[in-house]
């Protein structure tokens, strides 16, 4: 499989791209003014303890206070033996991993006996705010290097589940057994296969020495504040991701070029001449046909190579995710062309959930199969593609019913919701109330005017799509209320209103009456 990183630098945006076999799978962008706070550490106070919840809410001075829950406490290790919980730069700002190991329940301890309000702790972010909620935190404070994580206050050595070699699987645990420090634990990360000691050495010692910085700082600022800073979007992402299994990193950018550099002949010099620098007229992304794929991402349907598509909701609960075959029937064999659509889809939908960032709960919508062994292929060749995400996922067999139910981590907000703002008109329903709706809330605003008698002329404004629909589709109910109460009814358009939005006003003076949308 060929790969690539392509990133393209702007005064106020910095747009990272990663193409598998020349197709955009993921898309990262940092604007200027647009905070990335996962990875940072804080000295933060606990505002509020929960019993019930088993939880506590953390103030570390952002507008809304961070979420802890007893789980995350750094007495406490997570499930599952080893892993880097995906530290390859999702993003360029993963806290790095956490060793799997349990050194004891978090089910015998309530946190009630552990954190009390107005203490004073240090925390690390592992989820951006996302809509209504606040930032995720963990006691569990991990620094990712380039070839391992660094984890303090932990005695453990672990191993990336992405190496699979015995042998070298062993040859790195009795290696960072032997030089790791006293002060913590590492897991290896996939780029630190057949990485020497020497290399090694010199990241832990790096690492360590950070660590010592920041416990110094600690202990001399004010709760609340940020006492470590995770790396930029580009530093993260070419230290987690950029290795060997990368054919090629292009640059637009001299200096930024310039610096990558300098890195790599530090930490992997042999990858130096996978680099470039991009110095032709035409746009970076413009010779790749990236922006064209970036427009696409905005959009709910996504065409399929063999005439089906996809329809991809978002809703406050879940993302749904439809199948269809759309022009392609086939010829004879109805579960054949069902087959042939699902499996294409299958791996379109694990594109779409890379590229587009979604997280969360997500179902799967694939057409019906008879067949079981069919859904079973189909599942298959959906893990086969879900394998390259870089993000934890978790999916469950095709239902009888043809949905595949899964989870996907979700470290900060989707790229839709990055790269656009909720409709002012329709509050981000995607909807608005039609014109004969709105006639009809004018309808019964009008009769409730000539109802109370006060006023005889009205002005009623509203878009010019209701105006105009008024005057050609409505002129029995206006003649109607005209007659029946005595009314005179002036019909105004306004183009900066809504389309579902409409004002009465009392004539001469413009006093305003009612009004709707």
């Amino acid at each position: 499989m060929k790969r690539e990183i392509l990133i393209n630098v702007a005064d106020k945006e910095t747009r990272v791209a990663i193409l598998e076999d020349d197709l955009l799978v993921e898309l990262l962008v940092d604007r200027e003014g647009e905070e990335r706070h996962v990875g940072d550490i804080y000295k933060g106070t606990v505002s509020a303890v929960l019993p019930g919840m088993q939880a506590a809410f953390v103030d570390i001075g952002m507008e809304k206070s961070g979420f802890l829950h007893v789980s995350d406490l750094a007495d406490f290790y997570a499930s599952d033996e080893e892993d880097e919980d995906n530290g390859d730069g999702a993003g360029g700002r993963k806290g790095g991993g956490r060793a799997r190991t349990r050194r004891r329940s978090f089910e015998d301890t309530q946190i009630q006996d552990v954190l009390k309000r107005g203490q004073e702790i240090l925390v690390q972010v592992t989820k951006e705010p996302i809509s209504t909620k606040g930032p995720r935190l963990t006691g569990q404070i991990s620094l990712p290097g380039r070839f391992l994580v660094f984890m303090p206050g932990v005695n453990h050595v672990g191993v990336s589940r992405k190496i699979e070699n015995r042998e070298e699987r062993a040859r790195l645990r009795a290696l960072l057994n032997e030089i790791r420090p006293a002060s913590g634990g590492v897991i290896v990360r996939t780029v630190g296969e057949e990485t020497s000691n020497k290399a090694f050495q010199r990241e832990i010692e790096g690492l360590a020495g950070t660590w010592k910085k920041i416990e110094k700082k600690a202990q001399g600022a004010e709760a609340p504040s940020l006492v470590h800073q995770e790396a930029t979007l580009t530093s993260g992402l070419v230290r987690d991701v950029f290795s060997d299994k990368v054919d090629g990193l292009i640059v637009d950018e001299k200096p930024l070029y310039d610096e990558i550099r300098r890195y790599m002949k530090d930490v992997s010099p042999d990858l130096m001449d996978r680099m470039k620098l991009h110095r032709d007229a035409i746009p970076l992304f413009d010779s790749y046909g990236i922006e064209e794929e970036i427009e696409k991402t905005l959009l709910r349907r996504v065409e399929l190579r063999t005439g089906g598509h996809l329809v991809i909701e978002a809703t406050e609960a879940l993302v749904s995710i439809d199948v269809n075959t759309g022009r392609y029937t086939g010829k004879k064999d109805p579960e054949a062309t069902i087959l042939r659509t699902n499996l294409e889809a299958a791996r379109e939908v694990a594109r779409q959930l890379r590229l587009r960032d979604v997280g969360g709960i997500i179902v799967i919508d694939f057409i019906d199969m008879e067949v079981r062994a069919n859904r079973k292929r189909v599942f298959q060749e959906f893990k086969t593609w879900l394998s390259r995400d870089r993000a934890r996922t978790k999916a469950f067999e095709v239902s009888d019913l043809g949905l595949v139910e899964m989870t996907r981590q979700r470290v900060r907000p989707s790229l839709f919701q990055s790269l656009s703002q909720r409709c002012p008109t329709c509050d981000g329903q995607g909807r608005v109330l039609s014109p004969s709706t709105v006639a009809r809330k004018i309808e019964r605003t009008l009769r409730r005017v000539g109802i109370a008698g006060a006023e005889k002329r009205v002005e009623v404004r509203a878009h010019p799509e209701i105006a105009l629909y008024l005057i050609d589709e409505e002129r029995s109910m206006l003649q109607t209320l005209r007659k029946g109460y005595g009314l005179e009814i002036e019909i105004r358009d306004d183009p900066l209103m809504r389309v579902d939005e409409f004002k009465l006003y009392a004539l001469p003076g413009h006093r305003a009456l009612e009004g709707g949308g």
